[in-house]
């Protein structure tokens, strides 16, 4: 970044968090998730927990959300955002498809979203910033963007030549190689100070992208898959800055002018300055508090190695948060993270008596990526919880043996060994029970377990039917831990 530029990035960023300061009534919340989280039905969730905040105190469905619980939020409703050259979270077309008679999922964004939420509240404290007023405002700005552009924002900070030799040496490790062969094996032929070949460079890509896809798959379950680009390219498709492969090369290496590896070096310095540095100044840099939704029990399904990537990424993760407490100086000057929630979602798909253990999960891997990660200033919070819960609990007898299952309709073609479901019946399910000692689930090298293979067995199911209120509109849905989540989040700005 030249001088000037970065001199107009730390000016603007100055004022907004002045104006932020000055007024106390904005909040921007970032959304994210790794691998299939979950976050556009968290998202949607959360909106309609709190436009609806009647209804949800009248029905006390979040008991841990204090302004809920105590009655102090008013009202809440949805306003135009604030950046219009973002694209508007489609939230009505998601709860549609969660409410609606077909009742199903909502597909993923592939793009940054915003969404403005604005809450009435009743504040209990008095503050000269609130001027003695009890009902006061706050606009919370919902930034969703996917997983895989945070997990992009450390390589701001590494050379071509250190993001090749980490990539290439997490390829040779034996949970990887089967899936990245290919493209090893295209790799290992090319001299990168051979002269720069167009053809060979796209097929070089074409390979190293198939081995990020397969990685990411449901079967591998892998998170640390730098660049994110690569596999949701956009309009960027087939542009040089997507179109470059890691190679053996070293640090203090020449390469000659128009070598191979000189141009991939280039565009991989490309990548960084016109896709990860905008999205970082553009959007990661203004967020106030930050939410990472992680589909754990995926890792679990694939095995240790799976578990231990998680982890990695998870480490990444923290090192990419401009993170610090926010003192006043901070809070006028410069946005800092002050607030970072992991959660482990899909909570519905295991018993209660294992959500403990799948959050004390959670907890083991980012306590762990706490201590690889330097300078983590701000406040960590961990939680198991389903935005949308889709099983309801039952005891179902089983030769004369009293079991705990989870009962819900699971989607069209999902199977327990020979079974296979419709997507209409409902099917009691014995998911397993996670261990005790969440340090179990490290040990070993397996990945891409068979259904045969599997220690639990975690399906999909549909969202629960709807009900709907007087005024025909529907009532939030069903969940575990939201309130928990609200609170964290912003429950000490509605104070």
């Amino acid at each position: 970044m030249s001088q000037l530029s970065h001199l107009m990035f730390e000016a603007r960023a100055a004022a907004e968090s002045l104006s932020d300061f000055m007024s106390g009534g904005r909040l921007r919340l970032g959304v994210t998730g790794l691998s299939r989280a979950g976050k556009t039905v968290f998202i949607t969730a959360l909106a309609h927990q709190l436009t609806r905040a009647h209804a949800v105190q009248q029905n006390k469905q979040l008991p841990l959300f204090r302004a809920m619980a105590e009655g102090r939020l008013r009202a809440g409703h949805l306003d135009p955002q604030p950046d219009y050259s973002v694209p508007r979270f489609a939230y009505e077309e998601h709860l549609l498809a969660l409410t609606g008679p077909s009742r199903h999922w909502p597909h993923s964004t592939r793009r940054v979203s915003e969404l403005r939420v604005s809450i009435d509240y009743d504040s209990h404290l008095w503050s000269k910033r609130r001027m003695g007023k009890k009902t006061q405002h706050l606009d919370i700005d919902i930034v969703d963007y996917p997983g895989e552009w945070l997990l992009d924002l450390p390589l701001l900070s590494k050379s071509f030549s250190q993001w090749s030799q980490e990539t290439l040496s997490a390829a040779s490790a034996e949970a990887r190689s089967p899936i990245a062969n290919d493209w090893r094996k295209e790799t290992a032929a090319i001299d990168p100070k051979s002269r720069y070949d167009e053809e060979t460079a796209q097929k070089l890509t074409r390979l190293f992208t198939a081995y990020l896809a397969q990685a990411k798959t449901e079967r591998f379950a892998l998170s640390t898959l730098p660049p994110g680009r690569f596999l949701m390219p956009g309009d960027l498709e087939g542009s040089p800055a997507l179109t470059f492969a890691p190679l053996p090369v070293t640090q203090d290496e020449d390469l000659p002018h128009r070598s191979f590896g000189r141009e991939m070096a280039r565009r991989y310095d490309a990548y960084k300055s016109q896709i990860v540095r905008p999205f970082f100044q553009d959007h990661f840099a203004r967020l106030d508090r930050q939410i990472v939704l992680i589909d754990t029990l995926a890792a679990l399904n694939s095995g240790p190695e799976a578990v231990r990537d998680l982890e990695t990424a998870l480490a990444d993760v923290l090192m990419a948060f401009r993170t610090g407490r926010s003192t006043l100086l901070s809070s006028m000057f410069r946005p800092k993270i002050d607030k970072i929630l992991f959660a482990a979602t899909k909570a519905d798909h295991l018993h209660h008596t294992s959500h403990d253990r799948l959050e004390a999960v959670l907890r083991l891997l980012t306590s762990r990526a706490i201590a690889r990660a330097e300078g983590v200033g701000a406040k960590i919070g961990v939680i198991a919880l389903a935005a949308v819960r889709a099983t309801r609990e039952a005891v179902v007898r089983h030769e004369g043996e009293q079991l705990m299952a989870i009962v819900g309709t699971p989607l069209a073609g999902e199977r327990i060994g020979l079974e296979a479901f419709d997507g209409e019946s409902e099917g009691a399910i014995f998911p397993g029970d996670l261990p005790q000692d969440p340090k179990e689930l490290f040990e070993g090298a397996a990945l891409g377990l068979s259904d045969d293979e599997a220690e639990f067995r975690f399906l999909k199911f549909r969202p629960p039917i709807a009900k709907f209120g007087d005024d025909a509109q529907p009532l939030p849905l069903p969940h575990i831990r939201m309130d928990r989540a609200m609170e964290f989040l912003i429950g000490d700005r509605l104070a």
